[in-house]
């Protein structure tokens, strides 16, 4: 957990007075919303949160929050938090970015970020496009996205955004999407976690990329098409009538139903959070055969980045006094000396 003093605050203490400019109906409406109504229920201070983007529609996110931020350069968002966190460990970091902006160019900063476990919060936007430069087709978008760089349909394999994170070693994995009305619980379950925790939040681009998960998202569909977990609760959906069981043969997953409640009888497996295995399967399931599994996937949390920094250095300057004078000078050094007139 983040170990800050909890002060009062109300959504107006984080709105800025900048013009909200994102297209009219673009998903990140919903988020900063969310956001903003998340900040107060955590007891944040905003003169001690930093919000750091880097490039794409989501990253303009630090003019719309009254807090300390960093608009970066295209990817680079995690290495200016790192930087951030480093030098005020007592400061609460949230990373926004995009499918783009972090998978593709941020890729590598990502990786390192995550591995390295910085106590952070990191939002990932997926529109599954590059909304910013007029919609290119991006790291997630699926196979057959017909865009202006692919005019006859995207032959690129999608990433997967949690599948990734996994890989790279991270501690905690989300999902939400961006009118949900359970997104701040997901953000909550975040910055509890000491470490890095990274939240994948689909978003509808409503110019590029309009309705690309609306088989899950939209009303209509949420029942059939959502799984929501809850650790140490049963893998329900559809009002309960159906559930996830692992076959112990094949260690697959499969949907099974749910007759007169008896999700037990069923076989239908209780979620925990700290199953990494688990975690990878859900984060796998193949939507339309399986719901989206939303919700917190995964949450393990170890020692941080930072910390264990700070710790190295505080056992290395014990019994030490500080002398700039003597480190610079430190190595290889010499004295130059008046040659003479003959020179």
């Amino acid at each position: 957990m983040n170990e800050m003093t909890s002060i009062t605050t109300t959504l107006k203490d984080w709105e800025t007075d900048q013009e909200v400019r994102w297209c009219p109906g673009c998903g990140d409406y919903a988020i900063l919303k969310a956001v903003q109504r998340t900040m107060p229920q955590l007891g944040a201070d905003p003169a001690k949160t930093v919000f750091v983007s880097g490039i794409g529609c989501s990253s303009r996110f630090p003019y719309y929050m009254e807090t300390y931020g960093f608009h970066t350069i295209h990817g680079r968002a995690p290495a200016v938090a790192t930087g951030v966190k480093l030098a005020n460990p007592e400061l609460d970091v949230w990373i926004i970015t995009g499918d783009g902006d972090g998978l593709s160019i941020g890729g590598n900063h990502m990786m390192h970020l995550l591995r390295r476990n910085l106590d952070c919060q990191i939002m990932l936007f997926n529109n599954e496009i590059y909304g910013l430069t007029k919609g290119q087709y991006s790291p997630t978008s699926r196979e057959g996205t017909t865009t202006p760089s692919t005019p006859f349909g995207s032959v690129d394999h999608p990433a997967e955004p949690c599948s990734f994170a996994l890989g790279s070693g991270a501690r905690f994995i989300a999902r939400g999407y961006d009118v949900s009305k359970d997104l701040p619980e997901v953000l909550k379950a975040a910055h509890r976690h000491k470490g890095a925790a990274f939240i994948e939040i689909f978003q509808n681009c409503i110019v590029y990329n309009k309705d690309v998960f609306a088989d899950f998202t939209e009303k209509k569909n949420a029942a059939t098409g959502q799984l929501w977990l809850t650790d140490g609760e049963p893998m329900l959906f559809d009002k309960g009538t159906k559930g996830l069981k692992l076959n112990e043969q094949s260690l697959k997953l499969e949907v099974v139903e749910v007759t007169d409640g008896d999700w037990q009888a069923a076989g239908v497996r209780v979620h925990d959070v700290t199953n990494r295995m688990m975690a990878q399967m859900l984060v796998e399931m193949p939507f339309g055969p399986f719901p989206k599994a939303l919700g917190v996937l995964y949450d393990d949390p170890r020692e941080t980045f930072e910390s264990a920094v700070v710790e190295q250095i505080e056992e290395a300057s014990k019994g030490k006094t500080p002398d700039l004078q003597r480190l610079v000078s430190k190595g290889q050094t010499w004295t130059v000396t008046d040659p003479g007139p003959d020179l």
